[in-house]
């Protein structure tokens, strides 16, 4: 197989540069037809990309910036598949058996991506087989991570990359029913928007020296009949918050009843070294009683400390994408001594991995992420005889595409026969609602899915976002966000340093911020 690019000569980017595409195990080299489309760029963009660079990434490189060199790789000769990134109208001459073209909001081009993020949001990408006018494949990616206007394009550009080996893999795409936000005829100027994107910017990083960002903290009550699955919402029992100690935040819930005793955990992350472990606190038919219990550590990162019982034995995975692998722990005491039994699957970002048995088989769900792009917007699934596997690919995978729709959120549940699971609505930024998602199809070949309910910050669960939701018995238990000030830890640092006050200040300003969702 022949790949070719067909790329903007006057718009020549660093993400453009891809050498090769993975596709059913295989690297498939890509050539690029370098050329050059008519119409207005928008004005001064490179310098302003470049005053992103510089505030917004430290100076670090990134897949919106200029290419100084524009590469002329060899023709490996006519190709079998086109990739249009252009603008242009398609070559008449063109042979290709395939040609896909990608449209931002419905219109093809770079101009079209930046009119998208200049409006205000991300574009659903469509990918468009213009041989005939299917759509191959839709998707919406998240911005969690993109920076600026450069950082909106670099991530609508690598997801649109990850678009492709599914299709040319020849495995059968389940295209989402995705709207497509209104696109103006014409980008509007870039210099506001991204002069607005760098001072707010700053403004974070000023909030970030004052306050613990996000800080995540535990709801819980004891729900009865009144849970968030048969009401649809927040209502019913109030909500008690779990206690922290301010410096430290709690988040992903997992309750489980193990020989007789009741435990919660959860991800207990360190603000001053910005690294999870898991810890535990023991419930009664009261609330949470004695101390909070580290269950475990590890070198890296760890969240989402999904459980599951198999074989007379509790497990644990927790979320390891740090490590990139998909971890399987064995409870040797419960509740507060684990030991590493297996790998399930190795070598990939798979984040909050969730695992549901349906029809005989087990199924995992994860948020998959090929080193670019978002952590939220793409659903893998992979499926097993047992829980130690071998554990295979759904044939679609990735199968979805949807900052909405795809992160899990906690277990699944099956309510009058039916099977739900719980997701992250990431439209508005990480973690920012949750939705529940019957499941309405699910086998190693197919899978669709429906959200019936939308949960949100509000009077019932008061702080900025909602995140994870899960149950135990009559213990129910979500997670969300809130302000946490700094001001113990500020003034401790004060009375513990001889320099002047504004010395540290200025210091704590001088030093590059790790970006993190906000």
């Amino acid at each position: 197989m022949i790949i070719e690019f067909r790329c903007d000569r006057e718009q020549a980017r660093l993400w453009m540069c891809r050498e090769s595409l993975h596709i059913n195990d295989q690297d498939i080299p890509v050539q690029i037809a370098w050329i050059t489309t008519p119409g207005p760029r928008p004005a001064g963009l490179d310098a302003l990309f470049e005053l992103e660079r510089i505030v917004l990434r430290k100076g670090k490189a990134g897949g919106a910036d200029r290419l100084k060199t524009i590469p002329e790789r060899p023709r490996a000769g006519n190709p079998d598949v086109v990739v249009d990134f252009t603008a242009a109208a398609r070559d008449p001459n063109c042979s290709a058996r395939l040609y896909l073209r990608p449209r931002f909001n419905g219109r093809a081009g770079e101009n079209s991506a930046l009119t998208a993020i200049l409006a205000g949001d991300l574009p659903v990408i469509e990918i468009v087989n213009e041989c005939d006018g299917t759509v191959m494949d839709r998707g919406h990616p998240s911005a969690e991570i993109a920076a600026g206007l450069s950082g909106g394009l670099e991530t609508v550009m690598t997801r649109t990359l990850s678009m492709l080996p599914p299709i040319l893999s020849g495995a059968p795409r389940l295209v989402p029913q995705l709207a497509s936000p209104a696109s103006g005829d014409a980008a509007p100027n870039p210099a506001p928007f991204v002069v607005r994107g760098v001072a707010t910017s700053i403004a974070k990083e000023i909030y970030r020296l004052c306050c613990y960002a996000p800080h995540w903290h535990i709801g819980w009550r004891f729900a009865e009949n009144a849970d968030v699955w048969r009401t649809g919402d927040l209502s019913g029992p109030t909500w008690n918050v779990l206690s922290d100690p301010g410096n430290r935040f709690y988040a992903d819930p997992f309750p489980v009843k193990w020989q007789g005793r009741t435990f919660v955990f959860f991800e207990d992350l360190d603000h001053r070294t910005g690294k999870g472990i898991i810890s535990a606190i023991e419930f009664d038919g009261s609330g949470p009683v004695g101390a909070v219990l580290p269950v475990l550590e590890e070198p890296w990162h760890l969240s989402y400390p999904f459980l599951i019982e198999s074989d007379g034995e509790l497990w644990m995975i927790p979320e390891s994408t740090a490590h990139r692998d998909v971890p399987l722990y064995k409870c040797i005491r419960f509740p507060d001594k684990w030991e590493r039994h297996s790998t399930l699957l190795s070598g990939l970002e798979l984040a909050d991995v969730t695992i549901t048995q349906h029809n005989g088989l087990h199924y995992m769900f994860g948020a998959w992420r090929d080193g670019t792009g978002g952590y939220s917007d793409t659903l893998a699934i992979y499926y097993a005889e047992q829980l130690f596997g071998p554990w295979r690919p759904h044939a679609t995978n990735p199968v979805l595409m949807d900052r909405a729709t795809t992160r899990p959120a906690g277990n699944f549940v099956t309510i009058d026969g039916k099977l739900w699971r719980p997701v992250q609505d990431c439209s508005t930024g990480y973690g920012a609602a949750l939705g529940l998602a019957e499941v309405l199809e699910l086998s190693p070949t197919t899978y669709k899915q429906a959200v019936r309910h939308l949960l949100k910050p509000g009077p019932l669960w008061t702080g900025r976002k909602l995140h994870t939701l899960n149950r135990c018995g009559q213990l129910e238990v979500i997670d969300g966000s809130r302000v946490q000030p700094k001001t113990a830890a500020i003034l401790a640092d004060l009375r513990s340093d001889d320099r002047p006050p504004q010395s540290d200040w200025h210091s704590a300003l001088a030093k590059p911020i790790a970006r993190r969702p906000f």
